[in-house]
């Protein structure tokens, strides 16, 4: 399987300034695997460890950060001689061990040769929650995700299709415009998540997917009772729970009242942050002024929650498979919320872009996502069909008057004065990376 974060991992390895890297995300987007296949690929040989499946590996980094004894203990514990330069160090599950996340420092400053990688799927809430110290400025990281569209692609064998939408070749793309659209409603129901994908790709059972993804699932809401304390485990059930239907309204902001009648912010906020940090979760917060910076004009109290993957949220909505072949019913599943999942999850790939989205006062009027690309500002508009029409969208430019405002949609592609209709099978193409 193909991840385009495997180029980032050869840059990494070839910077004179590497520092130890640390791989960010959600339990099963893959993060085992990539290291694994990155090790096998560019290395001689690889150390591997994993604080699940061998708790006693914590041993090694007691004491007083001694490297030669660390390394040492890494030897004799993975059977492998490690070497400056041509092994790879893996720590798999680093969240289970505060003092190998501080051993970081001490190789970045003191044994730069040697090549680590670490990987922590709740990496976030032990930082946060459990008030774990963390290297700040001495490692590097990579967030990973579920696979995009394009990924997807490769994996089931249409890559040429997926470089010509890397290479944003509309000229051709629009005589294969009718293929690209089934393709990515099998995408919205398949989702990103490796297992799922590579199941599709090998026998085209939706029902072994559905399986598979039910199966993530109950993975993850076995993490909420391990990794969190007794008392907010219902909370972070209540919340996941009610996704499907605060997505499924016409106005998406998150309320509290849709996961139990009577809640409140109070009650419920720990467990909206439990499930960010996880990653299992996306936040995006609302603006009403679209200026540089615009995460200086976010509202703390008004945000929408996405799912980490389209194929999850058609799980838990119990979607049935029929939806990808009744005409474009698909994009239209929640009020559009299945397509605005799709756009966020592409837009989540560029790392460290900053997404929000815009609403008034009142509530009358919203665009479903404002990102800043360098200096500008740019709206997005989601169409679930090939309708065009957005008023909103026209209001907002006559307002703000954006150098670039977007509009992607299922017609082809088009520019006029400054607005550009995407379409949605090249939203990954928005921004460079």
């Amino acid at each position: 399987m193909k991840r385009y974060a495997f180029e980032q991992l050869k840059a990494w390895k070839e910077n004179p300034n590497r520092k130890p890297l640390v791989i960010r995300g959600a339990r099963q987007v893959g993060k085992t695997w990539l290291m694994r296949e990155f090790a096998k690929e560019c290395y001689a040989k690889v150390a591997y460890i994993s604080f699940v499946d061998t708790p006693d590996a914590k041993n090694i980094f007691e004491g007083n950060y001694n490297l030669d004894n660390i390394l040492l203990g890494l030897n004799v514990l993975t059977n492998v001689q490690i070497t400056p330069n041509d092994t790879l160090i893996i720590i798999d599950e680093i969240q289970e061990c505060e003092r190998a996340l501080n051993a970081l420092k001490f190789f970045k400053e003191n044994a730069p040769d040697y090549h680590i990688i670490a990987a922590g799927s709740l990496l976030g809430v032990a930082v946060r929650q459990k008030q774990f110290s963390f290297p700040v400025g001495q490692v590097d990281f990579l967030n990973l995700y579920p696979l995009s569209f394009c990924e997807f692609l490769d994996a089931i064998g249409e890559n040429k299709l997926s470089e010509l939408i890397l290479d944003k070749n509309w000229a051709v793309l629009q005589n294969f415009q009718d293929k690209c659209i089934n393709l990515l409603k099998q995408y919205m129901f398949v989702g990103g998540m490796p297992e799922a994908v590579k199941s599709f790709a090998e026998n085209k059972d939706m029902a072994e997917v559905r399986r598979l993804q039910n199966a993530i699932i109950a993975g993850y809401k076995e993490d909420f009772s391990k990794y969190t304390e007794s008392y907010n485990v219902p909370k972070i059930n209540a919340v996941w729970n009610s996704l499907p239907t605060q997505l499924a309204k016409e106005n998406k902001k998150f309320t509290y009242k849709d996961v139990q009648k009577g809640a409140r912010a109070r009650e419920y906020e720990a467990a909206v942050e439990w499930l960010t940090l996880t990653g299992l979760v996306y936040k995006i917060h609302k603006i009403t002024k679209p200026d540089l910076p615009i995460s200086g004009y976010e509202e703390s109290s008004a945000f929408k929650l996405y799912m980490i993957d389209t194929g999850l949220l058609c799980a838990k909505a119990m979607l049935d498979a029929k939806t990808i072949i009744e005409g474009n019913k698909i994009f239209e599943e929640f009020k559009g919320a299945l397509t605005e999942q799709y756009v966020l999850q592409e837009l989540k790939i560029k790392d460290n872009l900053p997404i929000t989205y815009w609403g008034t006062d009142n509530g009358t009027a919203e665009i479903d996502f404002v990102i800043q690309d360098k200096d500008m500002v740019i709206p997005i508009e989601v169409k679930a069909t090939v309708n065009l029409k957005a008023k909103i969208l026209a209001s907002y430019r006559q307002k703000y008057n954006p150098i670039k405002a977007v509009r992607t949609s299922l017609a082809g592609f088009e520019e006029n004065n400054g607005l550009f209709n995407i379409p949605l099978y090249m939203i990954e193409n928005l921004v460079e990376k």
